[in-house]
């Protein structure tokens, strides 16, 4: 039996293990705040690290998607949409072989804060305001999270507001202005020089403009905020319409929880250490159930997301924490990393021979995501644009944005923005549909590769927010910390919505975007739609469509905040539910699934905990 090495060097006072967009803030404000951290992040550096097309695909903003497949930072997942076999192999992008469909994530500093498309936009208010209802504790209401997101924002795309702060102290927006994630707008004029891009974008602004009701609404808030989803006097009004998309970029380079741990690591060295190719195995208990410690194995690709993953079995060793514990490995490494700790359902860890600590049966259930199709038109004609982009570090393109830091690569692809509702009763706005110059329908091995090859493609993503199906798993697949777990999110018919009312609103965003692009057909812009095809036209073909091909990038909700007895795992305050000094700051604590893209409220969350772990603080160690 191989004995593990104790790491001893500093007494650490806190652990935190995952460096995305949970557990980069966390690590680095309780750093800041003058406390000794730890980070352990199985991945490694993706801008130090030799390798294909590293860093270019980490720093360009258009190359994101290869980042998402770049090998030196990729792990894949292949998860299950459905149990039923006849159901799954039905969706074109299932891989038999893997027995799933290929969920995109990283195994790199920063966690999928590396490769994610660098959208900002800020939850609905009634995200916070149903934790603060669940728990009773009026810190989660949405005026108050609202703080932390002013805190961590830098915002460079609304000068005028930047000044009226700074000279006169009035923010009506509420943006931040002195954080540490920059954020930033790119519109290239190359775009705009395009005569054909620029027809579909004013074409589809005017059938936005002109579908559904509360016109003058959506006009008055368009001008009030510039089209600025962020803006405070929009979110408190759930307003919807056309939108830019705000990115999280700084001078039109990808940053997020890498920077933030690395600034604060340069800056206080002796509070922050951060260790790479180091994987959590599980978390350490003295014998009262208090979290002491992490062990792990130090090595290379060790984790078999990896799609090169070593045969090597590490190195095991142990890092011990005077004060706490924190978990922020994601939706799917995090419930495995407690279940491996003898935390988790019962009859699943007996399953597996895991000595049970805590039999906590909401661990890796209600695991949620959003919906997602591509409604894809093949054009007449490539986008002047993109002539010549190869995506690739030395063409035109990229000349322009590392000489000058704009052009196409300075964006992430997205053309327009609508948000609007599924039906005219609905609360919030549930459908985020994005126009994307580029072929893109969905994830697959290489899907990446068509959006260098073909540049006459326009897809509108639909994203259905506010799902209602909380039926899918994250389980064990052994007891081997290397396995990825096994994920299925039971899609539709499976799941828990029983009045199918995810597919029904998907449905009707597909239904809203061809409205968006009937005028483009008439005039001969576009040549085909290609997905779902021209051939599909009745409810109850896109439904199928629909079932066949929907995937998701959003997983969430495994470790949810809540009662224990209603499948709750974590209080509060994130501890999980009998234990002491361990607790949960990741995608995974929400109840249910928050705004469009939850990265926002991701780090929102790692803000909130390291101000919940440094009151804690002020107290002796447990």
């Amino acid at each position: 039996m191989m004995s593990a090495q104790t790491n001893r060097q500093n007494d650490y006072e806190y652990i935190v293990v995952g460096s995305g967009a949970g557990g980069g803030p966390v690590a680095a404000t309780l750093a800041e705040a003058g406390h000794k951290v730890l980070v352990l992040e199985a991945g490694t550096d993706p801008v130090q690290l030799a390798g294909t097309r590293l860093p270019e695909d980490y720093n360009v903003p258009a190359f994101h998607a290869f980042a998402s497949e770049n090998e030196a930072m990729r792990w894949d997942f292949f998860v299950r949409h459905y149990a039923d076999d006849e159901r799954q192999k039905r969706d074109p992008k299932f891989i038999p072989e893997r027995d799933g469909v290929l969920y995109p994530r990283a195994g790199a500093l920063g966690g999928c804060t590396s490769h994610n498309a660098m959208i900002l936009v800020y939850p609905h208010n009634a995200d916070w305001d149903h934790i603060a209802e669940l728990t009773g504790d009026s810190s989660w209401k949405a005026t108050n999270m609202r703080k932390y997101f002013q805190r961590m924002e830098n915002c460079h795309h609304r000068p005028p507001y930047r000044w009226l702060q700074k000279v006169f102290g009035l923010n009506p927006t509420r943006h931040g202005f002195c954080g540490w994630l920059f954020t930033e707008k790119a519109i290239p004029v190359a775009a705009l020089r395009d005569k054909n891009l620029r027809r579909v974008m004013v074409k589809s602004a005017k059938g936005a403009c002109g579908e559904g009701r509360r016109r003058l609404d959506r006009l008055l808030w368009f001008f009030a905020s510039q089209a600025d989803p962020n803006d405070w006097r929009l979110v408190k009004k759930n307003a919807f319409g056309i939108r830019y998309a705000p990115l999280t970029t700084c001078n039109h380079v990808r940053v997020g929880s890498r920077e933030r741990l690395l600034e604060v690591a340069r800056r206080w060295p002796d509070r922050l250490k951060i260790e790479l190719e180091a994987l959590a195995t599980r978390v350490l208990f003295d014998n009262e159930n208090r979290a002491i410690g992490v062990e792990y194995l130090k090595g290379k690709r060790l984790y078999r997301a990896d799609p090169n993953p070593s045969s090597d079995a590490g190195e095991k060793r142990q890092a011990l924490a005077s004060r706490e514990t924190i978990l922020c490995g994601g939706a799917f490494n995090t419930p495995q990393l407690l279940m491996l700790s003898g935390i988790g359902p019962k009859q699943q860890l007996k399953l597996h021979g895991i000595d049970v600590r805590v039999d906590l049966p909401g661990v890796g259930r209600n695991l949620q995501d959003r919906y997602e199709v591509s409604v894809l038109n093949r054009m007449k004609d490539d986008w002047g644009m993109l002539a010549g982009a190869e995506f690739a570090k030395g063409d035109r393109q990229y000349q322009e944005w590392a000489a000058v830091k704009k052009g196409v690569y300075a964006t992430n692809g997205g053309v327009l923005i609508v948000m609007k509702r599924s039906q005219p009763a609905r609360l919030l706005p549930d459908l985020f549909c994005l126009g994307l110059a580029g072929e893109f329908k969905g994830y697959f091995p290489g899907y990446s590769g068509p959006i260098a090859r073909h540049h006459n493609y326009l897809s509108w993503v639909i994203l259905k927010a506010h799902t209602l199906n909380t039926a899918g798993t994250v389980a064990l697949r052994s007891a081997d910390p290397r396995d990825p777990p096994y994920v299925n999110f039971h899609y539709f018919d499976e799941g828990s919505d029983v009045r199918e009312e995810d597919l029904n609103s998907v449905v009707e965003g597909i239904k809203f975007v061809r409205t968006m692009t009937a005028k483009l057909k008439k005039q001969k812009l576009i040549a085909a739609e290609e997905l779902p095809g021209d051939h599909v036209q009745s409810d109850d073909e896109l439904r199928e469509f629909v079932r066949n091909n929907a995937w998701g990038h959003h997983a969430s909700c495994t470790c949810p905040i809540g009662p224990r007895e209603d499948g709750g795992v974590l209080t509060s305050d994130f501890r999980v539910h009998g234990t002491r000094g361990l607790r949960v700051a990741d995608a995974s604590v929400f109840p249910r699934i928050p705004g469009f893209f939850i990265v926002s409220a991701v780090y929102m969350i790692g803000e909130k905990a390291a101000d919940a772990i440094h009151a804690g603080a002020k107290q002796p160690p447990a």
